[in-house]
């Protein structure tokens, strides 16, 4: 099982995982041994940023190491079935990186970067796919009984409607089990994206017996026990030292009494403040990133892809502008991270850039009660001393304001700032499907539909 001088990959990204959520970011209610048993082994980062605080504008800026507004999504942040839109066929991704120096690629479980043929895994570089190409609540339920069952894909095909999500994390398992136990002469890259912590949670009855934080306290100890299946194949092969894994989420938790959490963080999935962006993530290569570190710079899921390509000696295209900064003087030589700035965009409307260790807030985030933006007036944080954004320094730093205000108009000027008016001059086009369609339809017929899911059964939904 050679693979030569490049490491294999597998990348672990959870869905609404928060900050706070694991024994080693300081959860106090989750059960996470083996994530602790991750971080003890290698690199621990306390200021990691997905690019958006949703799901399919965050996944598709990791992929590309773009922010999803240079990639076209900025007005969609969220796709779904049957939707026209989805990731370009031109843009590269992580996958087409790294296929193009002979890995094998897989992705299993959410895509969420459109559902249309052109926009499947299969077009972005992925050799294989197993898994549900949106979100696990946009199929066929009580609540929503005009959705598309929800499809079960193995490459482009769907296989399943329905699926029952109690067992489907177990598939998700053995279906990495099975690729990496394969015997092949190059290195692999495996993605595997969970369905948990999105609601509703399936969460099998072990996990929940176990759990002393409900259905949501289960899922989490779904998710550290998938790592640990993982783990003990890599060490029965004889590769975990030549493997790099990498664990991380797709956006701060909704933090909406389920049973997560982003403290020490203020706010929440689809806000701009931390939680909406700041997630757990977690680096181990043996021998290569120091046992037990930490990372305190900025960093972001979109340095992914220029990491993962100096990684596998990947050249960069010269010609395509992108936001990724490599962290591999990080990870593997313990160097500061490169990274000062980060903008903090929701939809199309920049809300905050942080510089350093300061972030200034162009408005509120979060929606006002009757769905207008917010404008209220701006507050600057130092994140180093008050991580919880509690108070406003504005009146103190002008100039630190004045400051991150001429970065902000450097990125009005590329991506726009909707909330203002402005558009900006280096976004790319989204990809468009001319005849979308949803990949099922309703047939109470069909060999594989599994009756719709009783959301009355509390107990196996949200605990």
């Amino acid at each position: 099982m050679s693979t030569g001088d490049r490491p294999n990959i597998i990348l672990i990204n959870c869905d609404d995982l928060g900050y706070g959520d694991l024994s080693c970011y300081g959860s106090e209610r989750n059960d996470t041994p083996h994530l602790d048993q991750l971080a003890r082994e290698g690199m621990r980062f306390t200021d990691f940023y997905m690019a958006a605080p949703v799901c399919s504008a965050s996944r598709a800026a990791m992929l590309t190491g773009c922010y999803s507004q240079r990639i076209g999504f900025g007005d969609y942040q969220v796709l779904f079935p049957g939707q026209a839109q989805g990731l370009n066929p031109k843009e590269s991704t992580i996958a087409t990186q790294l296929k193009s120096v002979g890995y094998d690629t897989k992705i299993i479980g959410k895509w969420h970067c459109g559902d249309q043929p052109e926009f499947l895994p299969t077009q972005h570089g992925f050799n294989e796919y197993f898994g549900l190409p949106y979100s696990n609540d946009m199929g066929r339920q009580v609540t929503f009984l005009d959705h598309p069952p929800l499809p079960l894909l193995r490459n482009d095909e769907v296989i399943q409607q329905q699926p029952d999500q109690h067992g489907l994390t177990e598939r998700y398992v053995d279906e990495a089990l099975q690729f990496i136990r394969r015997d092949r002469e190059h290195p692999f890259f495996l993605y595997f994206a969970h369905m948990y912590v999105h609601v509703p949670l399936f969460v099998p009855k072990p996990f929940l017996d176990k759990s002393r934080n409900g259905a949501y306290g289960g899922a989490v100890g779904c998710i550290d026990w998938a790592l640990r299946m993982i783990d003990t194949e890599l060490e029965r092969l004889g590769i975990k030292d030549d493997t790099l894994l990498i664990f991380t989420s797709d956006n701060g938790s909704r933090a909406m009494d389920e049973g997560g959490s982003n403290a020490p963080l203020r706010g929440t999935k689809a806000q701009t403040y931390e939680g909406g962006l700041r997630v757990p993530c977690i680096m181990r290569w043996p021998g290569k990133i120091e046992k037990g570190s930490t990372c305190e710079g900025i960093a972001s899921a979109m340095d992914l892809y220029s990491t993962l390509s100096e990684i596998a000696g990947v050249p960069m295209s010269g010609t395509v502008s992108r936001d990724s900064i490599s962290l591999a003087d990080t990870m593997l030589e313990g160097r500061p991270t490169k990274r000062k700035v980060f903008a903090y965009y929701k939809d199309t409307n920049l809300e905050a850039v942080r510089m350093d260790d300061w972030k200034l807030h162009f408005c509120k985030t979060g929606w006002n009660p009757d769905g207008s933006e917010n404008n209220e007036a701006t507050a600057l944080f130092n994140l180093r001393d008050d991580v919880g954004e509690t108070q406003d320094l504005q009146a103190a730093h002008p100039d630190v304001v004045a400051e991150i205000g001429v970065l902000a108009e450097e990125f009005r000027n590329q991506f726009g700032d909707a909330r203002l008016g402005r558009k900006g001059t280096e976004v790319r086009e989204i990809g468009v499907c001319s005849d979308p369609k949803p990949l099922t339809e309703y047939d109470e017929t069909h060999p594989y539909m599994v009756a719709c899911y009783d959301l009355a059964d509390g107990s196996t939904m949200f605990g």
